[in-house]
């Protein structure tokens, strides 16, 4: 009987990187049947270039949330996110499956699906700031606000990637990161 998967939260502040490297390991790890990369669904208007989810309202995310469209709900900064029901058929088939997480949701996610790892991703301030304003979403005063007000709280156990330095690090940081966590 093959092992169940591992489902992989890729957790940490905005601006920190997450989906440019989940995007880069998806990419790398296509053609390995492994691996899983399931968008998360928002209730917000996703960013073709700057983040990867599916985009619903408010109402149309508690109707399927109702419907058990998903595996894993919260809620932070006001928006609501879910992970898709189809990841638990992935675990099941032995699947490490990597999703764009929040902290606020971790131990809820390792308590439905035990073995559950975090990957939590970090970047200096001031890179996080200046990609935070590469978004255009936050004046530069709600940016400093923002960064001025995050305490994170400690995440046991979870692997550390500064993605602070050059793209091609942290892609081969967070994919070292996977490897390490599957054990290839």
């Amino acid at each position: 009987m093959q092992q169940p998967g591992t489902l992989v939260l890729v957790v940490g502040p905005s601006g920190a990187g997450k989906d440019t490297l989940i995007a880069a390991a998806r990419e790398a790890l296509r053609d390995d049947p492994r691996y899983a990369f399931p968008r998360r669904v928002v209730t917000r208007e996703a960013v073709a270039a700057l983040e990867d989810h599916d985009s619903v309202t408010a109402e149309q995310f508690a109707l399927r949330e109702r419907h058990g469209a998903y595996a894993l709900a919260w809620e932070a900064h006001g928006l609501r996110y879910g992970l898709p029901a189809t990841l638990v058929d992935d675990l099941a088939a032995g699947r490490i499956v990597v999703v764009n997480a929040s902290r606020a949701m971790t131990a809820a996610a390792a308590e439905k699906f035990p073995g559950t790892r975090v990957l939590l991703i970090d970047a200096a301030p001031e890179v996080r700031a200046g990609r935070l304003a590469g978004r255009g979403r936050e004046t530069a005063a709600a940016i400093a606000e923002r960064l001025g007000r995050e305490v994170p709280a400690p995440l046991p156990g979870a692997i550390r990637i500064d993605n602070s330095g050059a793209l091609a690090d942290g892609i081969a940081s967070f994919l070292a990161a996977l490897r390490a966590i599957t054990g290839n």
